[in-house]
């Protein structure tokens, strides 16, 4: 087992043992098989932990039931809605594990003096590196070839070349700019589309050019889903969207930026020729979903981010964050 201190997460002059004695709540399932490695700086600082039995996340009735125990929390993608924050009375830090916080009510929380913290910067090469293992086992239909193989049967259907395509990315954020600087070595083009202006830097140093995003839809052959989820981004693309681009699509970001059911219609009429899908509006996806019947499809358990060394990363930050939020 890895020995954990606090000086491995913060400078050791930083380091103060709290006097009061804090519950923790650790409800991100990523961080459950190591949290024992934390257990020494926990006491160290006071902190006693409790860790759920968790499949996905925890819904807001799950939370209401147990959240004023605690004082913190690890949070994944639980439902931290208003009712749960107002409920909380001895809550003061949600501590974030990964970068998204659409499921925490963060006005919420400040009304209620609850800190909450995210890891930004996290796991950008990793969701980098699998998008484009997405595109190239969407373009080369490699995931029918393993099935047919699997079978007993040689199925060799003629995939579709990157080189001379466009790839369209829709957040040009950490995690977009590692999918940006990735498709530039992989395709003729590379467009990009965010509310923040392109950093200079990347710009430099690929071909990324920044274009409206239905410009973006129509021009590019393969587009990547990076954005956050927000009141803007929420169930941006239909069947309108769709048709524009026609192609290949990539989510690695949220299920909610879809209107699933008009992507499934897309699919299945042929007004897209594929998608990669890592997130749902519902998680874990259905087994009887029509999305698990369609060959056109590769699907994925929210796992893009998950690598041995990028978790271990983050845990380390989630478990700093949390007792930075209970020590001020």
């Amino acid at each position: 087992m890895r020995r954990v201190t606090l000086s491995l997460i913060r400078s050791k002059s930083l380091v103060q043992s709290m006097t009061e004695e804090h519950r923790v709540l650790v409800s991100c399932p990523l961080i459950h098989d190591s949290i024992d490695e934390y257990s020494d700086v926990f006491e160290e600082n006071g902190v006693k932990f409790d860790v759920p039995d968790v499949d996905q996340q925890l819904d807001e009735d799950e939370l209401l039931e147990i959240i004023d125990d605690y004082h913190g929390v690890i949070a994944g993608d639980d439902e931290f809605t208003r009712k749960v924050i107002e409920s909380a009375e001895n809550l003061k830090v949600i501590s974030k594990w990964g970068i998204g916080t659409d499921r925490i009510d963060k006005e919420a929380a400040r009304e209620n003096d609850v800190k909450v913290y995210n890891t930004p910067g996290a796991f950008a090469d990793e969701v980098g590196d699998v998008v484009v293992g997405y595109t190239v086992m969407l373009t080369r239909d490699l995931h029918k070839i393993d099935r047919s193989v699997r079978r007993g049967d040689w199925g060799c259907p003629r995939g579709t070349s990157l080189a001379d395509k466009t790839f369209g990315v829709v957040g040009v954020g950490s995690i977009g700019a590692a999918v940006v600087r990735r498709a530039d070595a992989l395709c003729e083009k590379v467009l990009g589309n965010d509310v923040q202006p392109i950093s200079d830097d990347l710009k430099r140093n690929t071909s990324v050019e920044s274009v409206e995003i239905g410009e973006l839809l129509h021009r590019s052959d393969i587009v990547s889903l990076n954005c956050p989820l927000t009141p803007a981004t929420e169930r941006m693309i239909g069947y309108d969207e769709l048709e524009k681009l026609g192609g290949y699509l990539v989510n690695t970001a949220r299920g909610e930026l879809v209107k699933q059911e008009e992507l499934v219609e897309a699919l299945r009429d042929g007004t897209l020729q594929g998608a990669a899908l890592d997130v749902f509006e519902e998680e874990p996806l259905p087994a009887d979903h029509p999305l698990t019947e369609m060959e056109n499809v590769v699907l994925g358990s929210h796992n893009a981010q998950n690598t041995h060394e990028a978790v271990q990363k983050v845990n380390d930050r989630a478990v700093e964050n949390l007792i930075d939020g209970l020590r001020n």
